[in-house]
């Protein structure tokens, strides 16, 4: 493990600002000072101890830093702490995605069923790791390594959503263009279309896939959400409309699912889609 300036920063993740999760993290700052502290040893010397760079450890105790898990075991082995350091790594794991995906970690994990159209890439939720760095690498300007890390990282926990019980009725309606681009290579985007067979496979998952020379839908405005609870509200949005921001106005949201649904019965059939995704894979 690097313990010079470059290296440390690249063991853990920034705190944005005005994030509520900033106390959390301050607060784990706090206590490892105190251990630190009591233990007798200068940040420098913790540092080294551990295998990382006194700005790090500095960071880290002023709450600036989200640390990674290994950082917070080695801390907890060096300051005896007795598993009260590592006890935070789940704390952790959470207040290191942002903000914004965790808001929407936190829709998806209350939501009974989601109606989900893409346009131009191959939805968060069927991503795989690799296709989700090689598609998150497109982007300018570019991201630093450890933002990378941390985007990839957020995306596939919110995947988890496949484990839940009870399990989320999932239907997502893919445009065609987004299975034959090949973010990432041919292996990666087969691999990405195998994934999308294994999910589509799935008895609460209905996949569809919309063929480009069906041009009589109104998906021309983009991408369309729509996230329905148990309570039987809902919340949903469009890159064309309402400004594009999430919008739970019952009037707003008949919009976005009559939209939908229009362009639900214009796509193939889960069956059609299926064998269509398994064309395409033979073609790749």
């Amino acid at each position: 493990m690097s313990t010079d300036g470059e290296g440390v920063d690249e063991s853990g993740w920034d705190v944005e600002p005005g994030d509520e999760i900033a106390s959390v993290v301050e607060a784990l700052g706090h206590q490892q000072k105190r251990w630190r502290v009591a233990a007798g040893l200068s940040a420098g010397e913790f540092g080294e101890a551990i295998g990382y760079g006194e700005d790090l450890v500095r960071k880290v105790e002023r709450g600036a830093r989200i640390p990674r898990p290994e950082y917070l075991d080695a801390a907890d082995r060096v300051l005896g702490a007795n598993g009260f350091i590592s006890a935070m790594k789940e704390e952790m794991a959470k207040a290191r995605y942002p903000k914004r995906v965790r808001e929407l970690a936190k829709l998806e994990e209350r939501a009974v069923e989601m109606c989900l159209y893409s346009t131009h890439n191959v939805h968060g939720l069927l991503q795989t790791p690799e296709f989700a760095e090689a598609l998150l690498r497109t982007r300018r300007p570019a991201l630093a390594q450890g933002e990378l890390e941390r985007a990839v990282a957020a995306r596939m926990a919110r995947q988890g959503i496949y484990d839940r019980d009870p399990v989320p009725e999932l239907s997502f309606v893919q445009e065609e263009v987004t299975l034959r681009r090949p973010i990432g290579g041919t292996m990666v985007l087969r691999r990405q279309l195998e994934r999308m067979l294994e999910i589509g496979q799935l008895p609460h998952v209905e996949l569809q896939v919309m063929p480009t020379n069906r041009g009589d839908h109104p998906g021309t405005g983009g991408r369309i959400h729509v996230l329905k609870f148990a309570d039987g509200s809902a919340v949903g949005r469009t890159d064309d409309e309402f400004a594009g921001r999430p919008v739970s106005d019952p009037r707003q949201l008949r919009v976005l699912e009559l939209r939908y649904g229009i362009i639900r019965a214009r796509a193939l059939t889960p069956r059609e889609s299926l064998d269509f995704i398994e064309q395409v894979l033979g073609e790749t």
